[in-house]
């Protein structure tokens, strides 16, 4: 069995408007990385950054935010090569101290049976956290 990473290599016209900005595919992804929603790392323009391709009811695409498009030194609308291989690196997010002290309405979240109970509390929580005072720079 091999253990050969995948990656795929396309050309593509960058799709903008407005702040909406992504990579179009040109490809069927499963075939490439067996399913559509695959982990990627994308390299275009020789800046390369991690993310997920998405189907949101269209062809699928990766999403290009504005950091990345910057950083790429792209404006939008460019058609170039554009390089995707399979991110099998662990993603982990470190979340910061004050978003950790809200782990109380997460687990209240999580414990919701139904979906309105859900709601409900998501709502509260986002009220509660609306009501602290915003923390002070030092």
């Amino acid at each position: 069995m091999s253990s050969s990473v995948s990656s795929k290599t396309f050309k593509t016209t960058i799709y903008r408007n407005g702040s909406i900005c992504f990579i179009p595919l040109t490809f069927d992804p499963v075939s490439v990385f067996g399913k559509i929603r695959a982990p990627v790392k994308v390299t275009l323009n020789g800046y390369t950054y991690r993310s997920t391709i998405a189907a949101m009811g269209g062809p699928p695409c990766i999403p290009l935010r504005q950091s990345n498009r910057e950083a790429a030194g792209l404006e939008g609308g460019e058609t170039l090569d554009v390089r995707l291989d399979l991110d099998t690196e662990p993603r982990t997010v470190t979340p910061p101290a004050d978003f950790v002290k809200q782990r109380e309405h997460v687990e209240a979240i999580e414990g919701a049976k139904k979906s309105e109970t859900r709601t409900k509390r998501i709502a509260g929580a986002v009220k509660m956290v609306r009501a602290r005072p915003a923390a002070t720079k030092r």
